[in-house]
């Protein structure tokens, strides 16, 4: 159970408002000294136990080394989705957002990296000024009013250094690494939802056209069926309210078709998209395709620790944790003194207008050389609340890190144990549909054979064979369950992703770090 303690009560604002009253000033002026009473953070959740989940599958289990591949998607063994998923892995727009995102976040660590190491820069410049004849400057020195100057300045060398003592530069370059990390792990999740985004409607839509074939033949022997009723209806063998009943099924096979195939078309239009193409390139693909050989995953042993922690999501969930953790160290850094160091050297010289001439002369002089060293040590004494303001800000960013992290991670055991319990479903509801086929299409048989002995007429035997497809229609609609419901376990275990943390891998402890007591201190001494 993961507990959060508080050991102070923060305020509302309402209550903010009615205590300032008449006190207002005073209290505006008090606030940036109190000091915050630490308080514990959020506690990281640990893989939850699952073993009794996966028994209840009654999935087996098979080794976990290189399962599932993160090709996962060729365990189809469908050349049509191989050719799919490559060409919506170059051209999708959103992967290529999330690729562009991650660049955006490597060039914010070469940013942050760039405060570990000095400044260093040439300056070159050149000034033309003339002093006014009746100026302060001509009040003080008469002989200078009117006086025209040109003073040229070369600076070599101007540099600047930052000395990290309590590591704040270092902590804000780690947070950078971190979010770099996390928008790693979410351009590996877009690319695990795009995969399996495609994967779905890839399997959907050929199971849509395989019951699109056997809706046109029940559409037809539904047709047959009402025309023989028809014909016994005018020869006074069937009532009318049989005519009736055919009328209504002919009517309710081509609503089915006339379904199935606007159906496909949005699982076409689907794929098209997420190719990076319009409609058109997707149009007719399920014509004529192959039989896609269904697949039923085996799971790895130890799953909560093997799989759940590799999820993409779950990763990027931990370093933006991570990440916040070590901007909480950037926070308290600021509390404490902070020293850097100005260095510059270079030549200066400065002629009256009419010896411009021997301008450079001055300047490429050894006279001419100057330089400066400065030392600058920086004591936040008070700031009206504005670091503890800033402190309890990522602060409570960590606390919604390490939030969102576990709710991941009870989201991705969830998945799980739905795809399993999905998968058991459709197994099951699958091979019973399957003996149910077999029945009617043995039902069916019986029927020819009595046609032919010239026992029954041909409409006992299109009505069998009719209710024999429908079984078959619902076969294969199970059958897409079951392929879908395998995508949703791969997409559940991260699709093979193995560059997430270990389970076991230590967390972010953002208040054990060495300056705490010292940031403890100086708050209770009325400082931030």
């Amino acid at each position: 159970m993961r507990k959060r303690t508080r050991h102070h009560t923060p305020r509302g604002p309402l209550a903010r408002r009615r205590s300032l009253g008449a006190a207002a000033p005073l209290a505006l002026l008090l606030s940036g000294c109190v000091p915050t009473a630490q308080q514990q953070r959020a506690d990281f959740m640990e893989p939850p136990p699952m073993s009794r989940t996966i028994a209840a599958s009654g999935v087996k289990s098979v080794s976990a080394k290189g399962w599932p591949s993160q090709q996962w998607w060729k365990a189809f063994r469908s050349p049509e989705l191989d050719r799919i998923m490559e060409k919506s892995l170059i051209d999708n727009q959103n992967l290529r957002k999330a690729a562009d995102t991650l660049k955006e976040a490597e060039s914010a660590v070469d940013i942050a990296s760039s405060r570990l190491t000095p400044y260093v820069e040439t300056d070159l410049s050149y000034k033309q000024n003339r002093y006014a004849e009746r100026g302060v400057a001509a009040g003080l020195n008469p002989k200078v009013g009117g006086l025209e100057k040109s003073a040229a300045f070369l600076n070599p060398i101007s540099a600047k250094w930052e000395l990290d003592f309590w590591g704040r530069n270092r902590a804000l370059l780690d947070a950078a690494i971190g979010d770099a990390l996390a928008q790693a792990g979410e351009l590996e999740q877009t690319r695990l939802l795009l995969t399996t985004s495609v994967a779905r409607a890839y399997l959907r839509g050929y199971v849509l056209a395989e019951q699109l074939k056997l809706a046109k033949e029940l559409t037809s022997l539904r047709r047959e069926l009402r025309q023989l009723f028809e014909t016994r209806y005018a020869t006074g063998i069937e009532p009318l309210d049989f005519v009736q009943i055919a009328r209504s099924n002919e009517e309710a096979a081509v609503r089915r078709e006339a379904s199935l195939v606007a159906a496909i078309s949005i699982q076409e239009n689907a794929l098209a998209r997420l190719m990076g193409e319009g409609p058109d390139v997707a149009r007719g693909l399920f014509e004529g395709k192959k039989q896609v050989a269904p697949v039923q995953p085996g799971l790895p042993q130890r799953l909560p620790i093997e799989l759940l922690a590799h999820r993409p999501d779950l990763m990027a969930a931990l370093r933006r944790a991570e990440a916040w953790a070590d901007r909480i160290h950037a926070a308290k850094a600021l509390f404490l003194p902070s020293m850097d160091i100005s260095v510059s050297a270079g030549l200066e010289a400065s002629v009256t207008s009419s010896q411009f001439a021997k301008l450079g002369g001055y300047l490429f002089n050894p006279g001419a050389m100057v330089y400066s060293v400065t030392p600058g040590l920086h004591l936040p004494i008070f700031q009206g609340g504005k670091l503890t303001g800033n402190l309890e800000m990522q602060r409570a960013d960590y606390d919604q890190a390490v939030d969102t992290y576990n709710e991941t991670l009870l989201t991705a055991a969830q998945q799980v144990a739905d795809a399993l319990a999905n998968l058991k479903r459709f197994k099951s509801e699958y091979e019973s549909q399957s003996r149910f086929v077999q029945a009617r299409r043995a039902e069916a048989d019986l029927a020819r054979i009595r046609l032919s002995n010239g026992l029954r007429d041909r409409r006992e035997y299109v009505q069998e064979y009719a209710d024999m497809l429908d079984a078959l229609y619902i076969q294969r609609g199970l059958e897409g369950d079951k392929l879908v419901a395998a995508v949703d376990l791969f997409q559940a275990l991260g699709g093979g992703f193995d560059a997430g943390p270990q389970a076991y891998e230590p967390k972010p402890a953002p208040e054990t770090d060495p300056i705490t007591p010292v940031v403890d201190a100086v708050q209770s001494l009325g400082g931030g």
